[in-house]
């Protein structure tokens, strides 16, 4: 009888104490995860983004460039989250570089002389997304379709071009234009 008093008391010494680690392994994790933010795609699947890399430390310049520009600030703000996850230092494969993915001739066209300065990407990308935008006829898919494929591409197909890369960035800164419709 002792025996299985003993054992009971020890059963149960065990699980407190896996209870207990749980809970401090809970409580470590989730103080972790206290600067992720998740939401869910249109595919229903979960997406995170770290707190720290996110529109706030570049809120200000957009809604100056978006007054400046006449360009709406979900918009832009759209463009940098799918082009570069808000990552200035981001470089593509192609060669684009910063928040707003500027590729070296564009950069040149809007006199963007520091790709990686972040108000100078943004407000260079607001201004080429103001052109485009005058140029469609403010179509917003249409001068999204040409700021990934460029305006000739798009004009000489008479529409979005059937490339899968560009079908999905149009998507993809629509449906981040509308999470940012707060913005303006």
């Amino acid at each position: 009888m002792i025996n299985k008093i003993l054992k009971s008391l020890y059963s149960l010494k065990s699980f407190l104490q896996l209870t207990l680690t749980a809970v401090v392994l809970l409580m470590t994790v989730s103080s972790s995860f206290a600067d992720l933010h998740g939401y869910m795609d249109e595919e229903g699947n979960w997406r995170f983004e770290d707190a720290g890399n996110n529109l706030g430390s570049y809120k200000k310049t957009i809604k100056q460039v978006s007054k400046e520009f006449e360009v709406e600030s979900a918009l832009i703000a759209a463009v940098i989250k799918a082009e570069s996850d808000f990552n200035h230092k981001a470089v593509s494969n192609k060669g684009a570089k910063g928040l707003m993915q500027i590729m070296p001739d564009t950069a040149s066209l809007m006199d963007l002389n520091e790709p990686f300065n972040p108000k100078q990407n943004i407000t260079a990308g607001a201004h080429y997304l103001s052109i485009l935008l005058e140029r469609f006829k403010r179509n917003k898919t249409l001068a999204l379709a040409a700021y990934n494929a460029g305006p000739e591409t798009v004009e000489s197909y008479g529409g979005v071009p059937p490339f899968r890369e560009t079908k999905d960035f149009v998507r993809r800164v629509l449906y981040y234009y509308k999470r940012y419709d707060y913005l303006d």
